[in-house]
C-alpha cells in the first residue's frame, strides 16, 4: 500500500546501521528472523535501515572494513568491523516484506577503509549511488517493500554528510545551496523511480522563511527527528553537561549523575518543554503543507543500558511524545524513540509499553491527503 494511501499511520522503528553492523555474538541482531518476529510482537510494522548506498555503488559484494562514528553509543558497531550490503540487504528487505514490514531507506554515510564518499561532490554523484542501490533492490523483485527514501540522515550534519561543504550556510538544512542540492537530488531519483517517495530527513526545527517554501515542496513529506533535549537551545542538555561525546566516556558519566534528577526536579516543566517542540515541529509542517514522519525522538538523544541510567524516566516521556504526536493528525509514520532495536534491553523488554503505543499509532488520526 502507497505510503499516502492509509488509513492511520504506520508505527516505525529506527534499525540505522546496526541491522547489518551490530550481528556479534550479543549485539541484537545476529538472528534477524528472531528480531524481526520481535518487531512484528511489539506492534511495528514499519522499520528505517541504512542501505550503505555510496558502498553498493561502488561494489555492492565487497567486504567493507567499517571504521566506528562513535564507541560511546551502542548503534552500529562500536569498532572496527567487516560488512557486505549485497545479498544482505536483499536477503533483509525479503525478511521484511515476509512479515508485511515496509521499509525506510536512509544513509548515514559510514566511514571505510578504503573510503568511499569521496565521488560525491554533485546532487548527480549522490543520485548516482541511490539508483544504483535501488536497481539492486528492484532486480530482486523487492520495491514494493520500499515505504520510502531519506537521501541522507540529517542532512547537512558534518557526520552525516561531509561532502557537502557549502561555507555561508553551514548546518542550515533549509539554506538555499542545501535546498538546491536536496531538490536536483531528487528530481534526478524521481524521474528513475517516481513512486517512490522521497525525503531529507534533519534534526529539529526548521525555522522556514515563505521564500523557501516553494523549494521544500520537492520533498513528499517532512522528516523530522524531535527530543526534548533540542528544546529551548538544548537546555537539557547544558543543565546535564553533555556536549555528545563520541569517543569519551564523561558525557555519559554526567548523565548518570545528573539527568534523572534533572528531570525528575521538575517533571512537568520537560514534559510541557516536550509537547511545546511537537507542537511547533507540526505547526511548521503544516505552514509548509507537508506531512510528517518521525523515527528518531521524543525523550534524549543518546542512551543506553549503563550503571545509573534508568529508562523510567525515558519511558515516560517517549509515550508522552508518541501520544502527542498521534493527536496531532499530522504524522504518517511515528516513532515510539530511537531505542527501539534488542540491542536496548531495557527499552526493547518492555513488550507491553510498545504493544500498548503501537496500537495508539495504529489507530491515530491520518493526515488529510
Amino acid at each position: 500500500m502507497n505510503l499516502f494511501e492509509r488509513s492511520a499511520p504506520l508505527a516505525i522503528a529506527m534499525w540505522d546501521f546496526s541491522w547489518l553492523e551490530r550481528r556479534w555474538p550479543g549485539a541484537g541482531y545476529e538472528d534477524w528472523d528472531q528480531c524481526l518476529d520481535e518487531l512484528v510482537e511489539r506492534g511495528y510494522n514499519a522499520v528505517r535501515i541504512d542501505a550503505y548506498p555510496h558502498l553498493i555503488a561502488r561494489d555492492p559484494t565487497r567486504v567493507w572494513e567499517i571504521l566506528p562514528c562513535w564507541n560511546q553509543q551502542c548503534w552500529g558497531s562500536p569498532a572496527r568491523n567487516r560488512i557486505r550490503v549485497q545479498p544482505e540487504l536483499n536477503t533483509f528487505l525479503r525478511k521484511c516484506r515476509d512479515r508485511g514490514i515496509l521499509v525506510g531507506l536512509s544513509t548515514w554515510f559510514q566511514r571505510t577503509e578504503p573510503e568511499a564518499i569521496s565521488s560525491i561532490v554533485t546532487p548527480q554523484n549522490h543520485a548516482d549511488i541511490w539508483l544504483k542501490t535501488l536497481a539492486s533492490i528492484e532486480q530482486d523483485g523487492l520495491l514494493e517493500t520500499i515505504l520510502y527514501l531519506d537521501i541522507c540522515n540529517e542532512w547537512p550534519f558534518d557526520c552525516w554528510a561531509p561532502f557537502f561543504r557549502p561555507q555561508q550556510e553551514k548546518g542550515r538544512w533549509a539554506g538555499k545551496e542545501s535546498l538546491q542540492w536536496i531538490g536536483e537530488t531528487i528530481d534526478i531519483l524521481r524521474r528513475h523511480f517516481p513512486h517512490i517517495p522521497y525525503t531529507c530527513s534533519y534534526s529539529g526545527l526548521l525555522h522556514v522563511e515563505d521564500s523557501q517554501i516553494p523549494a521544500i515542496h520537492q520533498l513528499d513529506f517532512l522528516e523530522a527527528h524531535l527530543w526534548m533535549v533540542q528544546a529551548n537551545e538544548r537546555e537539557f542538555y547544558r543543565r546535564t553537561n553533555y556536549h555528545y561525546e563520541r569517543f569519551d566516556p564523561k558525557g555519559y558519566d554526567n548523565l548518570a549523575r545528573y539527568a534523572e534528577d534533572v528531570y525528575r526536579a521538575a517533571p512537568h516543566y520537560w514534559q510541557r518543554l516536550l509537547t511545546d517542540y511537537i507542537d511547533a515541529a507540526a505547526s511548521e509542517a503544516e505552514r509548509v503543507g507537508l506531512p510528517l514522519i518521525t523515527t528518531e525522538c521524543w525523550a534524549i538523544v543518546d542512551y543506553k543500558d549503563w550503571p545509573l541510567l534508568s529508562w523510567d524516566w525515558v519511558l515516560e516521556l517517549c509515550a508522552l511524545g508518541t501520544r502527542h504526536a498521534c493527536a496531532k493528525g499530522q504524522w504518517l509514520a511515528i516513532a515510539t524513540s530511537n531505542f527501539c532495536g534488542p540491542q536496548f534491553t531495557g527499552m526493547w523488554r518492555e513488550v507491553a509499553w510498545h504493544q500498548n503505543l503501537t496500537r495508539e499509532i495504529r489507530s491515530a488520526p491520518f493526515p488529510p491527503m
